[in-house]
């Protein structure tokens, strides 16, 4: 039992435990639904519940309900001592307070209601199969930061440093897994430990975690050894390259930046073959020039499609400063490899490689058919390969070609 409580202000703040359930329930009680019976107000409460599991199985076992006031009487030593430093509204009724809370303790369910209770959570209060606006937002973050700083009884703490999810656990069980914004989900496994919470809910979320990064804190650009179910296949590549060719075509040297911190690689083109430094060239911006040269060191002369370089699309429209200095900085770069062809989005992602090895792609070329080249097959073996295997290489997946 805590009583951490009692020195302090001598009030339960944590709904999450016996004591501070006990005061909830006298606060609907007393003030929320002061005018409804104690059968009005219960039934009050499991509509509400009804409504977050989208009208999935809620119901009341009263077997239980007995058996929980027979054996209660720490929980009215909680009720008592409350009542005895006031933290019960005025015109509480404890005896009614204290069979409602059994009553609450005594409601029964099933694992698919609690999984939809779940997802309305992580759905910011609206259940996700009627679609119905169950609570507020703000009620919603009030009750997950409780749930993810208190959900597990004694083990509150480690569990938010190893899992770092909302949870909440029971002694009949059952826990509770909230993922904001992803879903919801509800494990019934009876062995518990010595805290009082599921063995095996435990192992199930420390898995969990360790494959897909749904820690609180392992959205980080960097981590890359864990999967991200919330992203599309091809979101993460085909996205980032869009990002990062509209911050060069238009100027923002910041979100340049920001991409680089971020660990992606600033010399990949879109379906043109064209890249930031194409982009930043052609529009004007000496500053992004700049940054992708000095600061990324990406190459000064990569050629899209229709062979242009960026100092092609400088001189194009006229940006001579830029003109300038891209021709100087190819003055310092003479040891550098003439041309350099960027990579196109032909890359598969981390999603990609999900998919079965055996599966391939066959093209047509003068009656004769072959797979597609993988990533491998775009790059020469050697720096000392010719023109005509570079030329061939590309050409083979040239799709502006008919018959493609």
């Amino acid at each position: 039992m805590n009583l951490s409580w009692t020195r302090t202000v001598k009030k339960p703040h944590n709904p999450m435990i016996n004591a501070g359930a006990i005061l909830t329930c006298s606060l609907m009680n007393a003030l929320v639904k002061p005018d409804m019976t104690s059968a009005e107000i219960f039934d009050y409460t499991m509509s509400w519940f009804k409504r977050l599991s989208g009208g999935e199985y809620i119901s009341f076992n009263n077997a239980v309900f007995l058996s929980e006031r027979e054996a209660a009487d720490r929980n009215y030593a909680l009720g008592f001592y409350m009542r005895e430093n006031k933290c019960f509204p005025k015109r509480t009724n404890l005896k009614e307070v204290m069979d409602y809370y059994f009553q609450c303790c005594s409601m029964e369910t099933n694992c698919e209601a609690m999984s939809v209770i779940a997802a309305s959570l992580a759905n910011g209060g609206i259940c996700p199969t009627t679609e119905e606006k169950v609570f507020r937002p703000e009620v919603i973050r009030d009750v997950l930061s409780i749930m993810h700083s208190c959900g597990t009884y004694d083990y509150s703490g480690q569990f938010a440093f190893k899992v770092g999810l909302p949870a909440k656990t029971g002694v009949s069980g059952g826990m509770m897994l909230v993922i904001p914004n992803v879903m919801g989900i509800f494990a019934w496994s009876p062995p518990l430990d010595t805290l009082g919470n599921t063995v095996r809910g435990l192992q199930f979320c420390d898995e969990l975690v360790s494959r897909f990064n749904f820690h609180r804190y392992d959205n980080l650009k960097h981590l890359s050894n864990k999967k991200d179910p919330r992203k599309h296949r091809y979101e993460t590549k085909g996205l980032s390259i869009v990002n990062l060719l509209f911050s060069a075509a238009s100027g923002d040297v910041t979100a340049l930046r920001r991409h680089r911190l971020s660990g992606m690689d600033i010399t990949l083109a879109d379906y043109d073959g064209r890249t930031a430094l194409h982009l930043a060239a052609s529009e004007g911006h000496l500053e992004c020039v700049k940054f992708l040269l000095e600061q990324c060191h990406v190459p000064h002369n990569p050629k899209d499609r229709w062979g242009n370089l960026p100092v092609d699309e400088a001189e194009n429209f006229c940006h001579s400063d830029v003109v300038e200095y891209l021709k100087s900085w190819a003055e310092k770069s003479k040891d550098a490899p003439q041309e350099c062809f960027p990579e196109a989005v032909t890359t598969t992602t981390e999603a990609d490689e999900e998919l079965p090895t055996n599966t391939t792609t066959s093209v047509s070329h003068s009656g004769n058919t072959s797979p597609i080249p993988s990533e491998s097959g775009f790059r020469s073996p050697s720096p000392l390969s010719s023109e005509a295997e570079s030329t061939a290489s590309v050409a083979s997946v040239d799709k502006t070609k008919p018959g493609l």
